[in-house]
């Protein structure tokens, strides 16, 4: 390990500063009116009648945690929010500079909208802009291309940090130097040193959120402090399996978690936060759902090898501290295996997005953790974010389908149909292989990079479709096929808006094109009609197209098929185009924080 200077590592973020100083003019022709205009603003809230008062102060606490991971993505993917927005007085430009997290239109394929910036880097900031991931040698693959860690350009000489100290309160530069094939050098810094000062402010208000609620919830507040020190470490295991068990009112999802920033590896995590309440009555529906999992996974139509068996899950039970058996997987801590998964399906009303999860379309369910391994012998939880889905629903999907749905199948078109389809694409995600068939030692998100969170999207939503269907037919969810197939169409339609460079954009593309193509959905003259009987062949078979990509690290198979079916057709445009002129928007902005929720009271005494 070397020691380098410390203005070494604020170079990309100077040159970055430098371009917004100059770049405060908007791309002539753009229409940046009319799309911002295409965002609704709705208020998040949620009953705050039953939170206690140490729920209240919990919240607050919480939503300040959340504010550190937004300000991190900032710095992530563009530079400090405070350098992104200075200088700039025009309010359009500054609301949609916003939203987008930067001078890049998230949900209009990244096209830039402020003059001089260029094109969006694939890297952000996680990498200097020459950088090339062959040059990377396979001995320090794993330290450069972890999900956490950010790497600079580097002098071939480390500068002598004594002539360059650090000012009171800051910590010297500890950064690993690393040559590359082409005898370049590169620097990793581990995000706890990258983003010191905000990560500090982001344990603190966990911890103080932990003092809140202590005296009501002691094992939430034991998470919020091991949450911290996870996210500082990148030791985020045991956090992620402890998070598992719980089964609080109130609840956080933060830190370093999804990899869909990174367009040039695909292996990068960025930072985001939800706040959330949980919905009891509604949560306590869906428990049944999970132990359905193993034989849908078993009836998946493919052959065994593409659909390993699933560990059938009990009550949250932890690990068997006498079990005989351990976990040995390469990268993951030895441990005993769990008695059961502890899989969750769970509602919450969200009251704070921050960071990747409020940047471009917002999320309204979450699958997490993400590890491969913990998913395998754990579980996930799935979360449905009920109050933003309902939102989606009534100002997105119940107009698009009144402006391109036949109008006798409009009917068809339901909350709970959109809610059921939503929390099974999250459910689908645990299902399917996620090591390679041939080779269990490599990962499908290694084996895919870049075009992993396309593909895994894809899969989820015609998966979580497919087990719908299933479910129905065993008589376990109630309603019509009919509902759930038209719902499906309808809001694909809403994410297909999202654009190319959104990966459930990509995949609402690849989706709606099949359908088209092999005529499960056709358009007549009164608009897109849905053929119910062929929908349910053609799902099948789409289904097993993809877990065999997946299986087989199929990297041709998926780039063809992004390439031609993962694409806005001209024939599609024409009806997005209806959407835009009947003003429907796109996707949602919120009113958030303590004042949205009346509670504005407490900020005034922390």
């Amino acid at each position: 390990m070397s020691i380098i200077s410390n203005k070494w590592s604020l170079v990309a973020i100077a040159v970055f500063s430098i371009q917004s100083l100059s770049a405060q003019k908007v791309v002539k022709g753009y229409p940046l009116v009319q799309r911002l205009n295409s965002f609704k603003e709705i208020t998040l809230t949620t009953d705050t009648t039953k939170l206690s008062e140490a729920e209240k102060r919990c919240v607050m606490y919480l939503i300040e945690a959340a504010k550190s991971a937004d300000e991190i993505f900032w710095k992530q993917t563009y530079m400090a929010k405070k350098d992104a927005l200075k200088g700039i007085k025009n309010d359009t430009l500054k609301r949609f500079l916003e939203i987008n997290y930067g001078p890049w239109d998230r949900l209009n394929n990244d096209k830039p909208f402020m003059a001089g910036v260029g094109e969006k880097p694939k890297g952000v900031n996680y990498y200097p802009a020459d950088f090339d991931p062959k040059m990377v040698t396979e001995d320090i693959k794993e330290r450069v291309l972890s999900p956490y860690t950010v790497i600079k350009n580097s002098p071939k000489v480390p500068v002598d940090p004594g002539k360059n100290p650090p000012k009171e309160g800051e910590m010297m530069a500890p950064m690993e130097m690393f040559p590359l094939k082409n005898g370049n050098m590169v620097t990793v810094e581990d995000f706890g040193f990258a983003y010191n000062k905000d990560m500090r402010e982001l344990i603190a208000s966990l911890e103080k959120a932990a003092d809140a609620i202590e005296s009501e919830d002691a094992k939430f507040a034991q998470f919020l402090r091991m949450r911290g020190g996870a996210i500082m470490t990148n030791n985020l295991v045991m956090s992620d399996i402890d998070w598992l068990n719980l089964n609080s009112h109130l609840d956080i999802i933060i830190g370093p978690i999804e990899n869909y920033e990174d367009k040039l590896t695909g292996q990068k995590t960025a930072f985001e936060a939800y706040v959330l309440v949980r919905d009891v009555e509604w949560g306590e529906k869906l428990k049944k759902y999970i132990g359905y999992l193993p034989e849908l996974q078993a009836g998946l139509p493919v052959d065994a090898p593409y659909k390993p068996e699933l560990a059938k899950n009990e009550e949250l039970s932890g690990v068997d501290e006498g079990a005989m058996e351990m976990i040995e997987e390469p990268g993951f801590p030895p441990m005993p295996k769990p008695k059961s998964a502890l899989s969750q399906l769970a509602v919450f009303d969200v009251v704070y997005y921050g960071g990747d999860c409020n940047s471009g379309s917002k999320t309204i369910a979450v699958n997490l953790p993400n590890d491969e391994t913990i998913q395998k012998y754990f579980g996930t939880r799935r979360s449905q974010l009920k109050n933003a889905m309902k939102a989606k629903f009534d100002e997105i999907v119940m107009p698009i389908s009144k402006t391109l749905i036949v109008s006798n199948q409009q009917a068809n078109i339901k909350f709970d149909a959109f809610f059921a389809n939503v929390m099974f694409h999250e459910v689908a995600h645990g299902l399917g292989v996620k090591n390679l068939v041939s080779d269990a030692s490599k990962t499908v998100r290694e084996a895919l990079g870049p075009d992993y969170s396309a593909i895994e999207e894809c899969k989820a939503d015609v998966l979580g479709l497919y087990m719908v269907t299933k479910l129905v037919e065993k008589g376990e969810l109630s309603g019509k096929l009919d509902d759930y197939y038209v719902t499906f169409v309808a809001s694909v339609f809403r994410s297909v808006r999202f654009g190319a460079s959104s990966a459930h954009g990509k995949a609402n593309m690849i989706t709606f094109n099949t359908l088209l193509n092999k005529g499960a959905i056709s358009k007549g003259p009164k608009g897109y009609s849905v053929n119910v009987n062929e929908m349910k062949n053609v799902i099948g078979a789409l289904a097993a197209e993809l877990l065999v990509l997946q299986g087989d690290g199929n990297t041709k198979g998926v780039t063809t098929m992004l390439s031609t079916r993962g694409v806005v057709t001209e024939y599609l445009n024409a009806d997005l185009a209806k959407l835009q002129k009947a003003n429907i928007p796109v996707d949602l902005i919120f009113k958030q924080g303590m004042k949205a929720m009346g509670l504005q009271r407490l900020e005034l005494n922390k």
